[in-house]
């Protein structure tokens, strides 16, 4: 071996073991506080014009949590209302988010009694208050809070699921406010949608052979007919086996990977973690009935830009009522995005094109308003930026 070959040898060497973890390093975390201080320590925001913020608010005269997160507080800010009610989405922001930060200051918020807000306030006061209007006029207040703690006279906001019903009905209300309503796993006729999970469920069932399922779907047939009141034992049959046939998650039996990812998150104390999924409940009593009531088959216009992000395979809010509801709408500008591998969770089941989507329809319309940094000039021989 040449000296010059040995010495480029060592040099390589020595440049890999002062990067590479000791053993004692190497050693995965020891505890929860351990693993979510890795996830905190990887996704932080070192550019100098970013914005990471996790704080309370006063909305409604009550405190409610928001994170707000960006690399440069010149991009358009988007607020995502969550699902559930009550399913808060800040515990997976982590995995699904942090793409959509390199060109949007993104604000997720947990609604009042969900979530981090559950425990920042009396629950049993709060529990009184919580309306599909109060819902309403929290978003209301959220947005107008938004607009003016970051400088923008528009937003974008997205809602997801039950976040869609409230999204929705701020769209109608106040286009202005907004650069688009980009509407994900959207309510609009919610009885017609029950009745096609339903089917859904038992068709698969059926085709399975599962006597089980067979007969539990069969207990609460007719299931959702016309001028008939749905209680919640009754939707969570339906939501049984629709989730075990993947349409909840599409290829998967339910949400159990989602809510396992919630133990790491960096925003969530070990108090606040415990106590989610009595919030969660908590909201379903209180707000779900509201839901299973929405019908937005009479709204055939908006006077602001929506972008519909569609599951293919979801029947938790049904994918091909939601199609139907949006063919007959007329907006400024509107497009439907069809993802081919989701459901309903499509932020966690395809990432990749629910980043692509927002920067291709969404990002386009702030940056025509002015409220975006422009994109750099085309390579003419590349046609990269």
């Amino acid at each position: 071996m040449t000296n010059l070959f040995r010495n480029c040898c060592l040099a390589i060497l020595l440049t890999s073991c002062a990067g590479t973890p000791t053993a004692r390093e190497q050693a995965g975390p020891g505890s929860r506080r351990e693993a979510t201080a890795i996830v905190a320590n990887l996704r932080r925001i070192v550019t100098p014009m970013g914005v990471e913020r996790l704080e309370k608010i006063r909305i409604g005269g009550i405190d409610q949590w928001v994170s707000i997160r960006g690399v440069d507080r010149a991009n358009p800010v988007l607020l995502m209302l969550h699902g559930g009610p009550g399913f808060v989405s800040m515990p997976t922001s982590w995995y699904f988010q942090r793409g959509w930060e390199e060109y949007f200051t993104v604000i997720q918020w947990d609604q009042r009694g969900a979530g981090k807000t559950y425990l920042a306030n009396d629950p049993s006061a709060v529990a009184a208050t919580m309306t599909a209007e109060r819902l309403i006029a929290d978003t209301e207040e959220m947005i107008h809070w938004a607009r003016k703690e970051l400088g923008k006279e528009k937003i974008f906001l997205l809602g997801h699921s039950w976040g869609s019903y409230l999204g929705l009905s701020v769209a109608q209300r106040h286009p202005e406010w907004l650069h688009a309503y980009i509407g994900m796993g959207q309510a609009t006729d919610v009885l017609e949608s029950e009745r096609r999970g339903w089917r859904f469920a038992m068709d698969r069932a059926r085709a399975a052979g599962n006597e089980e399922a067979i007969r539990e779907l069969q207990s609460i047939a007719p299931y959702a007919a016309h001028g008939a009141a749905l209680e919640l034992p009754v939707v969570a049959i339906q939501r049984k086996w629709l989730g075990f046939y993947g349409g909840q998650v599409h290829g998967r039996t339910g949400g159990q990977a989602e809510a396992e990812g919630f133990a790491l998150s960096p925003e969530y104390t070990d108090a606040e973690l415990a106590s989610v999924w009595t919030a969660n409940e908590l909201s379903e009593e209180k707000l779900f009935p509201a839901v299973l009531r929405a019908d937005f088959s009479n709204v055939t216009r908006l006077e602001c830009p929506m972008l519909l992000f569609n599951g293919r395979h979801d029947y938790n809010v049904s994918a091909s009522v939601a199609a139907e509801w949006f063919e007959r709408l007329h907006a400024p500008i509107k497009h439907l995005v069809w993802f081919e591998n989701s459901a309903h969770e499509i932020m966690n089941e395809e990432p990749g094109k629910m980043l692509l989507s927002l920067v291709r329809y969404a990002r386009p319309i702030a940056e025509a308003a002015g409220d975006a940094p422009k994109p750099a000039p085309r390579d003419a021989a590349t046609g990269a930026r």
